[in-house]
């Protein structure tokens, strides 16, 4: 009988033992599984971390290009600009005026209209560059080019020639009175005393004036032709003149 129990107990010690085992390998094998599971989440935050890094440095990067790509664009604008203005009044120079003339010519062929290209010179304004200095000078210039736009309806241009020289492109200006019209207040407004260096210097400007289509239908021939009309209006009283009077104007016989 002992010996039964005996047997009994020692199978019931060995089972025991053989289910510690297997727990126990149970045990070892969930640590391992365990350990591989935070080996793998520790490999993926840091494949994260270096996703999230890569993605900074990319949003990094295309913020200061399209920040390199807006100063590009204002260095461009800001050429452009400096390319089709008078850096000295800020007006448009010459070959704005060109354009902005070309296609006027072209609007005004399509719909019947007029225009008026009006050629400004002011009168002795050597003796002011040589009496007060070039800087004196470069303020009367402005002074009239503020004067010129103050004076300009939206639709016309107005642009320095280079020198003491101006251009006024009129938009249908609805007939050689309104034109003249027009011609002399500007030339009232300019004529106006400038202070210079405490100084009131009288400025005095002398105006051609050419008229789409009578006096030509290509920009080179309108201002040319109030340029003409401009040193008539040097010698005359009034200061202003059509090229339609001058004797050059005149068909031959």
């Amino acid at each position: 009988m002992q010996n039964l129990v005996k047997g009994a107990a020692d199978k019931a010690v060995g089972l025991a033992l053989t289910n510690m085992e297997q727990v126990e390998s149970e045990v070892q094998d969930c640590a391992d599984d365990l350990h591989d599971v935070n080996d793998t989440l520790e490999q993926g935050v840091a494949e994260l971390a270096r996703m999230e890094a890569a993605l900074a440095a990319s949003q990094q990067a295309l913020a200061e290009s399209a920040a390199a790509l807006l100063v590009a664009q204002d260095a461009e604008q800001q050429a452009k600009r400096e390319a089709m203005h008078d850096a000295a009044t800020g007006l448009p120079n010459r070959e704005h005026f060109n354009l902005r003339l070309v296609h006027a010519i072209a609007q005004a062929q399509r719909h019947g209209l007029t225009l008026a290209v009006m050629f400004f010179d002011l009168d002795k304004f050597k003796a002011i560059n040589d009496g007060h200095g070039h800087a004196a000078g470069d303020s009367v210039l402005q002074q009239v080019a503020d004067r010129l736009v103050a004076h300009c309806r939206a639709e016309d241009t107005v642009c320095r020639n280079g020198g003491d020289e101006f251009l006024y492109l009129l938009i249908h200006p609805q007939g050689r009175e309104n034109i003249e019209r027009i011609a002399q207040a500007v030339r009232s407004a300019i004529g106006k005393p400038i202070e210079v260096d405490g100084q009131q210097l009288a400025i005095h400007t002398s105006i051609g004036i050419s008229v789409f289509p009578d006096d030509g239908a290509l920009p080179e021939e309108l201002v040319h032709h109030a340029d003409m009309a401009m040193y008539v209006a040097k010698k005359g009283q009034s200061g202003v003149a059509f090229f339609a009077d001058t004797p050059e104007s005149q068909p031959t016989a």
